[in-house]
Protein backbone atom coordinates (compact mmCIF):
# COMPACT_ATOMS: atom_id res chain seq x y z
CA UNK A 1 0.00 0.00 0.00
CA UNK A 2 1.47 3.09 -1.08
CA UNK A 3 0.21 6.06 1.95
CA UNK A 4 0.68 9.70 0.22
CA UNK A 5 1.13 11.22 3.85
CA UNK A 6 4.32 10.68 6.10
CA UNK A 7 2.99 11.44 9.89
CA UNK A 8 6.06 11.80 11.47
CA UNK A 9 6.71 14.82 13.37
CA UNK A 10 8.31 17.17 11.69
CA UNK A 11 8.46 15.68 8.25
CA UNK A 12 6.86 16.78 4.92
CA UNK A 13 4.37 14.64 3.12
CA UNK A 14 5.87 11.68 1.88
CA UNK A 15 4.94 8.51 -0.52
CA UNK A 16 5.78 5.94 1.55
CA UNK A 17 4.69 1.66 1.88
CA UNK A 18 6.37 -0.57 4.09
CA UNK A 19 5.96 -4.64 5.17
CA UNK A 20 6.95 -6.97 7.49
CA UNK A 21 8.92 -10.03 6.42
CA UNK A 22 10.88 -13.28 8.04
CA UNK A 23 13.37 -15.57 6.53
CA UNK A 24 15.84 -15.79 4.02
CA UNK A 25 12.82 -16.51 1.41
CA UNK A 26 11.20 -12.82 1.80
CA UNK A 27 14.11 -10.90 0.36
CA UNK A 28 12.74 -11.04 -2.63
CA UNK A 29 9.23 -9.98 -1.61
CA UNK A 30 10.87 -7.13 0.05
CA UNK A 31 12.77 -6.48 -3.30
CA UNK A 32 9.70 -6.83 -5.40
CA UNK A 33 8.07 -4.17 -2.97
CA UNK A 34 10.66 -1.76 -3.28
CA UNK A 35 10.73 -1.84 -7.41
CA UNK A 36 6.68 -1.92 -7.08
CA UNK A 37 6.90 1.45 -4.78
CA UNK A 38 9.36 3.01 -7.32
CA UNK A 39 7.21 1.96 -10.51
CA UNK A 40 4.21 3.87 -8.90
CA UNK A 41 6.31 6.56 -7.56
CA UNK A 42 7.05 7.61 -11.11
CA UNK A 43 3.67 6.50 -12.81
CA UNK A 44 1.27 7.41 -10.74
CA UNK A 45 2.94 10.49 -8.51
CA UNK A 46 5.25 11.96 -11.78
CA UNK A 47 8.58 11.89 -9.36
CA UNK A 48 11.72 11.50 -11.60
CA UNK A 49 13.20 7.79 -10.75
CA UNK A 50 16.62 6.66 -12.74
CA UNK A 51 16.47 3.31 -13.99
CA UNK A 52 19.36 2.93 -12.06
CA UNK A 53 18.05 3.57 -9.29
CA UNK A 54 15.52 1.11 -8.87
CA UNK A 55 18.49 -1.15 -8.90
CA UNK A 56 20.32 0.45 -6.50
CA UNK A 57 17.45 0.78 -4.30
CA UNK A 58 16.32 -3.24 -4.51
CA UNK A 59 20.25 -3.74 -3.99
CA UNK A 60 20.49 -1.87 -0.51
CA UNK A 61 17.21 -3.39 0.20
CA UNK A 62 18.71 -6.78 -0.26
CA UNK A 63 21.17 -6.31 1.79
CA UNK A 64 20.04 -4.36 4.43
CA UNK A 65 17.36 -7.46 4.97
CA UNK A 66 19.87 -10.12 4.37
CA UNK A 67 21.91 -8.41 7.18
CA UNK A 68 18.37 -8.37 9.60
CA UNK A 69 17.64 -11.95 8.87
CA UNK A 70 21.02 -12.61 9.71
CA UNK A 71 21.55 -11.63 13.02
CA UNK A 72 18.40 -10.61 14.24
CA UNK A 73 15.77 -13.51 15.22
CA UNK A 74 11.82 -13.04 14.14
CA UNK A 75 10.30 -10.64 11.83
CA UNK A 76 12.24 -7.24 10.02
CA UNK A 77 10.08 -4.53 9.18
CA UNK A 78 10.79 -2.37 5.79
CA UNK A 79 9.74 1.08 5.28
CA UNK A 80 10.46 2.99 2.00
CA UNK A 81 9.67 6.59 2.06
CA UNK A 82 10.09 8.93 -0.88
CA UNK A 83 10.52 12.85 -0.40
CA UNK A 84 12.36 15.78 -1.47
CA UNK A 85 14.24 14.02 -4.05
CA UNK A 86 15.48 11.20 -2.21
CA UNK A 87 14.08 7.71 -1.05
CA UNK A 88 14.94 6.46 2.75
CA UNK A 89 15.01 2.57 2.97
CA UNK A 90 14.44 1.98 6.57
CA UNK A 91 14.66 -1.42 8.02
CA UNK A 92 14.17 -2.60 11.82
CA UNK A 93 14.97 -5.47 13.23
CA UNK A 94 15.24 -7.33 16.80
CA UNK A 95 19.06 -7.21 17.42
CA UNK A 96 19.83 -3.94 19.59
CA UNK A 97 23.46 -4.22 18.37
CA UNK A 98 24.92 -2.09 15.80
CA UNK A 99 26.20 -3.73 12.96
CA UNK A 100 30.38 -3.91 11.72
CA UNK A 101 31.08 -1.79 9.43
CA UNK A 102 34.02 -2.98 8.43
CA UNK A 103 36.84 -0.54 6.53
CA UNK A 104 37.37 -1.74 2.32
CA UNK A 105 39.78 -4.57 2.18
CA UNK A 106 39.86 -6.20 -1.65
CA UNK A 107 41.21 -9.39 -0.13
CA UNK A 108 38.53 -9.57 2.55
CA UNK A 109 36.01 -12.40 1.07
CA UNK A 110 32.04 -11.50 2.10
CA UNK A 111 30.77 -8.76 4.28
CA UNK A 112 31.21 -5.85 1.71
CA UNK A 113 27.35 -5.77 1.72
CA UNK A 114 27.20 -2.08 3.89
CA UNK A 115 30.63 -1.07 3.06
CA UNK A 116 28.64 -0.87 -1.26
CA UNK A 117 25.36 0.21 0.89
CA UNK A 118 27.14 3.08 2.37
CA UNK A 119 28.94 3.77 -0.85
CA UNK A 120 25.94 4.21 -2.82
CA UNK A 121 24.03 6.01 -0.28
CA UNK A 122 23.44 9.88 0.29
CA UNK A 123 22.99 9.05 3.70
CA UNK A 124 23.58 6.40 6.31
CA UNK A 125 22.46 6.31 9.96
CA UNK A 126 21.62 3.49 12.54
CA UNK A 127 19.64 4.24 15.51
CA UNK A 128 18.75 1.88 18.64
CA UNK A 129 14.76 1.62 19.78
CA UNK A 130 13.78 -0.13 22.34
CA UNK A 131 12.93 -2.86 20.64
CA UNK A 132 15.90 -3.01 18.75
CA UNK A 133 17.91 -1.47 15.95
CA UNK A 134 16.73 0.78 12.79
CA UNK A 135 18.80 1.27 10.12
CA UNK A 136 18.04 4.36 7.23
CA UNK A 137 20.12 4.05 3.99
CA UNK A 138 19.28 7.42 1.50
CA UNK A 139 19.31 7.24 -2.40
CA UNK A 140 18.69 9.77 -4.36
CA UNK A 141 15.91 9.29 -7.07
CA UNK A 142 17.80 11.14 -9.67
CA UNK A 143 21.50 11.34 -8.95
CA UNK A 144 23.17 8.29 -10.11
CA UNK A 145 26.22 7.41 -7.46
CA UNK A 146 28.36 5.42 -9.93
CA UNK A 147 28.46 8.46 -12.22
CA UNK A 148 28.92 11.27 -9.99
CA UNK A 149 31.36 10.15 -6.99
CA UNK A 150 28.69 10.50 -4.48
Amino acid sequence: MVDGADRRAGREAALSVSGVFQGSLDIAAARDLARRFLADVQAVHGLPVRESTTDIVQLVVSELMTNADKYAPGASLLALDAASGAIEVSVWDSNPTPPAILPPDPARIGQHGLEIVIRLARGFTVHRTPLGKRITATIALTDDPMVSGV
